[in-house]
């Protein structure tokens, strides 16, 4: 039996407090239903969202399911396309594995031939490879060649003299020949002008003057010519070969010079040279006899 502890009253008394639930009991009952309402709000809110996502995931499903079928619609009409132009063409599943293996012997037939190909590119590069050496080495016998007749044109150059002309003055270098005269119209230390000559009535042009020959002594080597220039004609009486004939013309401080270096019958041989400075000059008509 219980006993309810005795309360004072006021002004001396007490006064008895009824019992009942303790104070705790009341709180750990309320954090009880608190914590499920949280769990049911949490467990609907977790239900949504798995709803959701279900939702979503029969949708795309659906989509799928739909290209699917259109993939396989495709398929089907490009099957009966196939089949119809199979039937078209009479096309029988033998003669289709026909062209198969034909596709086959020719992609065979395209590797051998590719092979055959380059083959014979490696033969040409091979042919090209020894021509090759063969002009190196013909590029180097021209080479030689080429020093020795640079080495023969300056002994050749070392031949040609200087001399007295005929007037007195120092000549340049001059040619006794044909072979001395190519090397010195290489020089280039000159203007020169060759010539041919046959005895004739009337002049020819050589360079900017003219020339006419009147005689020849093959025997003796000597010549007779008269030379035209400055609308004068001089004569160059009895001269002998590979002696320059020196003359002036108007405005050039020195001589022209010529060279006849072979007396034939009737006809010599020679060249006519000039100052490199000086401008060849139109020729001159022949003068007045």
């Amino acid at each position: 039996m219980s006993t309810t502890p005795n309360v004072p009253e006021e002004h001396g008394t007490y006064i008895q407090e009824p019992a009942g639930t303790p104070r705790w009991v009341i709180v750990v009952f309320v954090i009880a239903f608190g914590l499920m309402g949280y769990l049911a709000y949490a467990g609907y809110s977790a239900q949504t969202r798995l709803q959701t996502a279900l939702d979503q995931s029969n949708s795309k499903a659906a989509v799928m399911t739909a290209e699917v079928d259109q993939t396989n619609a495709r398929l089907a009409d490009l099957r009966g396309q196939l089949e119809v132009a199979t039937q078209k063409l009479g096309l029988t599943e033998s003669e289709l594995a026909q062209a198969r293996a034909l596709g086959q012997t020719i992609r065979k037939d395209q590797v051998a031939s590719d092979q055959k190909l380059a083959a014979q590119i490696g033969q040409v590069q091979n042919e090209a490879n020894a021509k090759i050496g063969a002009v190196s080495a013909d590029l180097g016998t021209a080479k030689s060649d080429i020093d020795a007749t640079k080495k023969d044109l300056e002994a050749t150059k070392g031949k040609l003299t200087s001399t007295i002309g005929d007037l007195g003055v120092q000549s340049g270098l001059i040619a006794r020949n044909q072979e001395e005269l190519d090397v010195l119209k290489h020089s280039g230390e000159r203007n020169i002008f060759e010539f041919n000559l046959a005895k004739t009535k009337a002049p020819e042009h050589v360079g900017p003057i003219q020339l006419r020959l009147t005689k020849t002594d093959a025997k003796k080597y000597k010549y007779t010519m008269i030379v035209i220039a400055d609308d004068k004609a001089i004569e160059k009486k009895d001269r002998n070969a590979d002696e320059p004939l020196q003359f002036y013309v108007r405005g050039v401080p020195r001589p022209y010079e010529i060279v006849v270096f072979d007396v034939g019958k009737d006809k010599v041989t020679g060249y006519l040279s000039t100052p490199k400075d000086v401008a060849a000059a139109t020729p001159i008509p022949p003068a007045k006899q």
